[in-house]
């Protein structure tokens, strides 16, 4: 089986390489452009593709690599709504993500913003580079004690939950499939959670249902002085609606590892570039808002379960065993 890897970066290559000794039957070719209308064209002669949750898998490019002989399209993440999904099936293309590789790594990462925007972690990092050891404008909260709101209580989202309960908080929850395996949450209607969580907290994909689920209605309802934190997708979140809000000092601290219009922006050097819209421009002219690059799940363990589960799913095709659990 031959695949071709698109937006191939040294940390990609490094873990595929390393699990690709075992698995003599499979042959990578690494690409550092990413999958669009005109490289899509280059599969030509590839059994599949391989692309991450910021390619565009539309249907134009679909259809490209279906005309080029491309039967397996691999997703190296969980998410899938950069996929026609229709037009997919329209042409006969199989889908396989990885549906988990480390919920731990994502948890981890979405407190790590809670906190680290709740204590200005990121204002105290440089004003002591400048010797600057005034407290002005560093004041936090405990989380100890307060209320954690988590949406969606899958396995981040029940990761995260469990992290809260650590600290030492009530910990509610909003879940159309609620897990009865953690007995320690309250369960509760999406605008009790807004209502009463002090730090709330995002985990859930992305659906017509609740695209801008983070609006100005739904911020309206919630603490003043409330955490947000979204490691889940941009889309969740209306920018504007979150905009006002921070600027109504609505919001302690706001911190996302996703936001809307970041697909040009996800695992890229643009130092020397003019940014073609001020979402990340407004966000980061706020003190109490940090802003990462999409690198919660970016720990050693969870590249290894990717690049292992990526290949399982690929050598699965190969011998007509499709794994339907990674199936979309």
């Amino acid at each position: 089986m031959k695949i071709l890897f698109y937006d191939a970066k040294k940390y990609d290559i490094d873990s595929f390489d390393k699990e690709l000794a075992d698995y003599a039957s499979i042959e990578i070719e690494y690409l550092d452009a990413d999958i669009n209308v005109r490289t899509a064209a280059l599969a030509k002669g590839y059994d599949a593709v391989c692309a991450f949750v910021s390619s565009d898998l539309s249907a134009p490019v679909l259809e490209v690599l279906h005309e080029e002989g491309v039967g397996l399209i691999l997703l190296r993440c969980a998410g899938f709504n950069n996929v026609d999904l229709e037009k997919a099936k329209e042409l006969g293309l199989t889908v396989l993500r990885v549906p988990g590789y480390s919920p731990e790594a994502v948890a981890e990462h979405a407190m790590t913003l809670a906190m680290s925007v709740n204590r200005r972690i990121h204002k105290e990092y440089i004003k002591v580079r400048e010797n600057n050891f005034s407290l002005e404008g560093l004041m936090g909260i405990n989380f100890y004690g307060k209320t954690a709101g988590i949406i969606g209580t899958g396995k981040i989202g029940a990761a995260m939950a469990r992290i809260c309960r650590g600290f030492g908080m009530r910990v509610i929850a909003y879940d159309k499939y609620p897990n009865p395996s953690l007995d320690f949450i309250e369960y509760k209607e999406l605008e009790e959670v807004f209502r009463e969580g002090d730090l709330i907290s995002l985990h859930c994909p992305l659906t017509i249902d609740n695209y801008h689920m983070i609006n100005a209605k739904t911020i309206s309802l919630m603490k003043d002085q409330v955490v947000l934190v979204n490691t889940s997708r941009g889309e969740l979140v209306d920018t504007d609606d979150l905009i006002a809000g921070i600027r109504a000092h609505k919001f302690h601290g706001v911190g996302l590892d996703v936001y809307e219009e970041e697909s040009g922006n996800v695992f890229e050097n643009r130092e020397a570039d003019i940014m073609e819209h001020s979402v990340t421009a407004r966000l980061l002219s706020f003190p109490n808002v940090i802003v990462t690059s999409h690198q919660a799940f970016f720990t050693e363990e969870a590249m290894e379960a990717i690049s292992h589960t990526t290949l399982e799913n690929a050598l699965g095709y190969e011998k007509g065993e499709i794994p339907t659990g990674n199936q979309v």
